[in-house]
């Protein structure tokens, strides 16, 4: 209940203008896209409580890609990239419209690198295993846009800027990712709690981000030890980085269900507004 109480608070104190807020949102288990846990009401909150949107630009960490894409279908479809899951997850569905002009138009603001239509890809669970809980009904157009591995961090921080007008054509863009991200050393008894290395890399990131000290963020390798175990591949990280670059001095900050947990994965999030 403080959670949900926090969060109403929150979303109070942004402002409905015609500026659209930004998200970084820490996805986790696909396992959330199911659970009536804290992360999934949290994500229920903003979706009710920040302006509708007109359509949803995502950023995900499992669309990784040489050069940039972004899906251009009418019907994308709902991808079930992980094993080992419930059977129940697998029957998840997210039937979202795709926005083919919408994709041109994302395209053709972007000066920096081409951007290529995607007919192939679609909602990845890094998308839909969030937007189920965000808009349940499924009836905004979702775009999906591919991260380009080939590019350093700050590439992608200044990609983002160049999508600033989308945010005053009603589109609401994700960053969905984790701050936190280490795979390799996951305690799935540590329930909600993290390593020691962990809860410091998510204070040191944050403390960053509240300072808007994006710099920093971008050369993430060289914050120390803490940083470098629990950011040791770039894919979930990089979406935090497109929500930032799109910050605007007059937006408002604040985190959301900010909690570490299984040892190694941050669930913090982050709305601009």
């Amino acid at each position: 209940m403080e959670t949900l109480t926090f969060l109403r608070k929150l979303t109070a104190n942004f402002p409905q203008t015609q500026r659209m807020p930004v998200l970084f949102v820490g996805h986790g288990s696909p396992m959330n896209a199911i659970e009536a846990n804290e992360f999934a009401r949290g994500w229920q909150l903003i979706g009710s409580s920040i302006p509708v949107p007109k359509a949803i630009l995502c950023i995900s960490a499992h669309w990784e890609t040489r050069g940039t894409f972004i899906t251009a279908m009418e019907k994308p479809a709902t991808i079930h990239d992980f094993y080992g899951f419930p059977q129940a997850l697998f029957e998840v569905e997210y039937p979202a419209p795709g926005d083919p002009a919408l994709a041109r138009e994302t395209a053709a603001i972007i000066q920096s690198t081409p951007v290529m239509e995607d007919l192939s890809w679609g909602f990845d669970h890094g998308s839909w295993s969030i937007l189920k809980h965000f808009y349940p009904l499924a009836n905004i157009p979702v775009l999906e846009m591919s991260m380009d591995h080939t590019q350093k961090p700050q590439w992608h921080y200044e990609l983002a800027r160049e999508l600033q007008a989308l945010r005053y054509k009603g589109v609401l863009i994700i960053g969905s990712g984790n701050m936190v991200h280490n795979l390799r050393v996951i305690n799935w008894r540590m329930k909600d709690a993290g390593f020691d290395w962990a809860e410091e890399a998510n204070a040191v990131l944050k403390t960053l981000i509240t300072e808007g000290r994006h710099d920093q963020l971008w050369q993430y390798q060289q914050l120390g030890a803490a940083i470098q175990q629990s950011v040791p591949t770039p894919e979930h990280f990089i979406p935090l980085l497109y929500t930032l670059g799109l910050q605007q001095d007059s937006d408002q900050l604040a985190f959301f269900n900010d909690k570490t947990v299984m040892g190694s994965i941050s669930m913090t999030s982050v709305i601009l507004g």
